[in-house]
């Protein structure tokens, strides 16, 4: 017999993230799914009885279709839609886990009801000329700042707006993500869940880098910007974090006056999805559009259309704001 019906929920939780933690998962991701075991197992373990147990003591045995359904029934109540259909596919990873493991005979989810949610609407900067208004403002050094960087800034946004980047793979470029040679320029991300991806780049991103890290060496030598050196610091040189990263996108935001162009809750995000949708605005594929931000998804791997590096550096060069950026450097060259 495989199944092991005394085996306690809590314990099991602790082994099935360590397991997860293989893929590098985000610690945010890590926290999401000990929080929708432990609510939903918490649920399960109120109604154990007459006295409630503690998940070290609730054996993995009183699991069973009817009290799931019981339970994300309670958890859904003052929930979103979204909400309850993360904590079911993370309840689903969980029991294909236990199964893969011997623990339990079968996965009880089917049997669990959950919701249809939306597909996420993109949201963009709004407004047609706002994404040039805002490379505009930040590529002039402003009085007003303590210590600018224009070109630390500026190389944020348009690797942002031109490569649509996520906040989490913008801290975790090197110096030698950007590589490649003249014409065949690109930056190496560290996609989400660990999968690798590669982005072409303009040669107008290209150059917006590298005085960037001109800049960088002036401000601190040349060691710097060894190839393993993240790509992006701080004003004193130190690596970047999520919270000044979102502060600077922020602060470039209102420095270009455009606060109120910023759909709400998107931040950083917002310069994402304007590369995206500009993109298809220009006549990008879907299948292209997926390759350059990273999507992934079992539907999409199954349906995956294979673009080569040709067509994806087609689909760069036809971004808008590729063609703006080219502008606005060709400007700041005139004497």
């Amino acid at each position: 017999m495989h199944d092991k019906p005394d085996e306690p929920v809590g314990r099991l939780i602790d082994e099935f993230l360590t397991a997860r933690a293989t893929r590098k998962p985000s610690p945010h991701t890590l926290a999401a799914y000990r929080r929708d075991l432990t609510t939903v197992a918490g649920l399960v373990a109120a109604e154990h009885d007459t006295t409630p147990l503690p998940l070290d003591r609730l054996p993995v045995s009183a699991l069973s279709p009817r009290v799931m359904r019981a339970a994300f029934a309670r958890f859904a109540a003052p929930r979103a839609a979204a909400s309850v259909h993360r904590a079911w596919s993370t309840w689903n990873s969980f029991f294909t886990f236990l199964v893969a493991e011997g623990v339990v005979p079968g996965n009880p989810m089917p049997a669990v009801g959950r919701p249809r949610t939306p597909l996420p609407q993109p949201k963009p900067l709004r407004g047609e000329d706002t994404p040039e208004e805002l490379l505009a403002a930040v590529a002039r050094e402003d009085g007003r700042q303590r210590d600018p960087w224009p070109e630390r800034d500026l190389a944020v946004l348009v690797l942002a707006l031109c490569a649509g980047l996520r906040l989490s793979e913008l801290l975790a470029l090197r110096v030698a993500s950007v590589a490649g040679r003249d014409g065949e320029r690109r930056v190496d991300v560290a996609g989400k869940g660990g999968r690798p991806r590669t982005v072409p780049i303009e040669a107008g991103v290209d150059r917006v880098l590298a005085d960037y890290l001109d800049s960088r060496r002036r401000r601190f030598r040349t060691h710097s910007v060894r190839p393993d050196s993240p790509l992006l610091v701080d004003r004193q040189g130190e690596p970047l974090r999520r919270g000044g990263l979102q502060y600077l996108v922020e602060s470039c935001f209102r420095r270009a006056g455009i606060g109120d162009r910023v759909p709400r809750g998107a931040r950083l995000h917002a310069l994402r999805h304007t590369f995206a949708t500009r993109l298809a605005e220009d006549g990008a594929s879907a299948a292209e559009i997926m390759r350059l931000l990273g999507h992934a998804s079992l539907a999409s791997s199954q349906t995956y259309i294979e673009v080569t590096a040709g067509q994806q550096r087609a689909a760069v060069a036809s971004n808008r704001t590729n063609r703006a950026l080219a502008g606005l450097l060709a400007r700041r060259a005139e004497p």
